[in-house]
């Protein structure tokens, strides 16, 4: 009979899978190592167990302890499995821009997980690198496996991946492309085939928020890089130990919008359920075209499984709030339609100036259209608040007709984008879409702008 011990003997030997459709126009053979057919669906599964061992024969991680690790989720899933079938605790702290089903996922198997802001500084005490190393040092029996700069990250690959590629392509391999965040993937994976053949190209993909690319062709840690981004798993604030910058021939950013889209492309056009990382590698990819040639073989790792993302890049709802549907945007309708149905907030001429603020600051808007008995009849905007504020500073409590400007222009719901673009002006800052007899709703520069996308 023929089975594994436990589930961590089933690790590794995933599949090179041909990218059909999404590789027209790339004069190469376009491969997929594709790393979800690991047992917890990530390549994160084979650094995590080579790490827990290594610690385990060093005495760094002892019979019963707990395992701590900063993780986007991945890391901890191969963490999990490690310690349900070795007998560990572990703590997975993570940042709150990773999906609700990586949370889920983990807690399921067992792991506390801490959850930490995001936006803060590395050094911060309340980001999760911080509060990792900070829980390792007040739990008895601990280990923090720091998978940054522990170099058994990048020694799985070396002994893993990167033979299993060299073996699946039969030495034919010419590029190497994959996302990086840790590094240990793109560093174990490169030494191996470097010292296989030293003319493969070693691709990173980087996503725009992060510091690789620009400190590898630099040499600066330029701190103006660092700001906050939706791609999750690649990229980073901080230069880990395990990038090793000197086997890496370039790397590629790619966008949050790019990575989300293509995400959903390999899903639809190749049938390849995969995660956000991957998205952004098969983009880097397309990206990198022309350094590619008729008998070169490209393989293009995919990280993970969509299935933790289908709160995310897999939610219609959640990529068009951030522009990121290539809906088609070309009437005063398209505009308004993902909150038509909210009802048009407005002040009557004889309310005070008060009651006006009021509604801007609950509503959170910067302009409002003013009515009477008769219909709409002019508008208040906050730039016009502030203005006759500085002249009367008792114009709260004045009524809404002594300050009020003229109505804002209205459109019918056909009207172009551009037609209404035109009705902007320094002197109006709003548009009204007239949507029946006696319905209305607005258009501001917001609306205009967010079209842009």
């Amino acid at each position: 009979m023929k089975y594994a011990q436990n589930i961590l003997q089933t690790i590794g030997n995933t599949p090179l899978v041909k990218i059909n459709k999404l590789a027209t126009g790339i004069d190469a053979l376009v491969l997929a190592k594709v790393e979800t057919f690991n047992p917890g669906n990530s390549v994160k599964d084979r650094m995590a167990v080579k790490m827990v061992e290594d610690a385990e024969a060093d005495g760094r991680l002892k019979p019963g302890g707990t395992i701590i690790e900063g993780t986007s989720g991945n890391t901890g899933m191969g963490l999990a499995l490690a310690a349900i079938v070795k007998g560990y605790k572990l703590v997975c702290v993570m940042s709150d821009k990773q999906s609700k089903e990586k949370m889920d996922i983990l807690r399921a198997v067992g792991a506390k997980v801490v959850v930490c802001p995001t936006d803060v500084e590395p050094d911060d005490p309340r980001s999760y690198y911080s509060v990792s190393k900070r829980m390792a040092e007040e739990i008895p029996n601990s280990w923090y496996v720091n998978q940054y700069d522990n170099l058994s990250n990048t020694a799985a690959h070396y002994e893993q991946t990167g033979p299993e590629i060299w073996e699946q392509t039969e030495g034919k391999i010419t590029h190497f492309v994959v996302g990086v965040g840790t590094g240990g993937t793109i560093s174990g994976v490169a030494k191996y085939l470097k010292e296989k053949n030293p003319d493969i190209k070693i691709w990173g993909i980087d996503t725009y928020g992060s510091v690789f690319k620009k400190y590898h062709e630099t040499g600066i840690f330029d701190e103006n890089e660092i700001y906050s981004y939706v791609t999750e798993g690649i990229g980073e604030d901080i230069l880990p130990k395990n990038v090793n910058f000197s086997l890496i021939d370039g790397f590629t950013k790619v966008t949050d919008k790019d990575a989300a889209v293509y995400t959903r492309k390999l899903a639809v056009e190749e049938g390849i359920f995969v995660g956000n990382s991957a998205g952004a590698a098969i983009k880097g990819v397309l990206q990198l075209k022309e350094h590619f040639k008729p008998d070169d073989v490209v393989v293009v790792l995919f990280h993970d499984s969509g299935s933790r993302y289908v709160g995310k890049m897999f939610n219609d709802d959640w990529m068009r709030e951030r522009g990121y549907l290539d809906d088609t945007i070309t009437k005063a309708e398209d505009l308004i339609k993902d909150h038509v149905d909210k009802p048009l907030v407005v002040v009557r001429t004889e309310e005070l100036v008060s009651h006006a603020i009021d509604r801007l600051r609950k509503y959170k808007i910067s302009q409002i259209p003013v009515v009477d008995t008769t219909g709409i009849v002019g508008s208040l905007d906050e730039t016009d608040l502030f203005r006759s504020f500085i002249a009367d500073k008792n114009i709260a409590d004045k009524p809404v007709k002594e300050v009020m400007g003229k109505p804002y222009p209205i459109v019918k719901a056909g009207t172009s984008v551009d037609e209404i673009s035109k009705l902007f002006s320094k002197d109006n800052q709003a548009v009204l879409v007239h949507l029946s007899e006696d319905k209305y709703h607005i258009i501001t520069k917001h609306d205009i702008i967010s079209s842009m996308k």
